[in-house]
């Protein structure tokens, strides 16, 4: 029967394989072209807009820059921490049964593991896009982040449609 095939064309799953390859593959091209290209580390801040800058920072801690440690021993625990919380992410995207969702966790899974690569790469989290707005003489600014991050936030913001709004599941005769 050709149409119960499941190969690797029908799958489920493929969207969100392939949103968790394409939000990787962004950001580690991203990544490696600001350090090794461009050389963001020599240049230091360059101003883009009135409103967004390219600057390095280098994440040691979690989101958001919380939890800073560089210590080895956290480190690796933050390590286990993300490949536990990776496999929950895929078991969970197996089990989805919406395209937004599978898409969604993709997208969490790909922006964890470009996070992942460069924790284990460089010790901490490479960080580049910084927003800012000023407000009467006074700046604000947005924490420094990366496309992993976008990817993310994205995926959470997709899943929280998905389980808020999204087309609801047929129900059981």
């Amino acid at each position: 029967m050709e149409g119960a095939r499941s190969d690797g064309l029908t799958h489920p799953l493929r969207p969100g394989v392939i949103a968790a390859i394409v939000a990787l593959a962004l950001d580690q091209a991203s990544k490696l072209w600001l350090l090794f290209v461009f050389d963001i580390g020599h240049r230091g801040a360059v101003k883009l807009t009135p409103f967004f800058d390219l600057v390095l920072a280098w994440n040691v801690g979690i989101s958001f820059g919380w939890f800073q440690n560089d210590s080895p021993t956290a480190q690796i625990v933050l390590m286990l921490v993300k490949a536990v919380a990776v496999i929950v992410l895929a078991i969970w995207m197996a089990r989805s049964r919406t395209p937004i969702a599978t898409i969604a966790l993709g997208l969490i899974i790909g922006g964890a593991v470009g996070n992942a690569i460069d924790r284990f790469a460089y010790g901490a989290v490479v960080d580049f896009a910084l927003f800012h707005v000023q407000i009467g003489g006074k700046p604000f600014n947005w924490y420094v982040f990366n496309l992993a991050d976008v990817a993310i936030v994205a995926g959470v913001a997709a899943l929280l449609y998905d389980s808020l709004l999204g087309v609801p599941a047929a129900k059981a005769p």
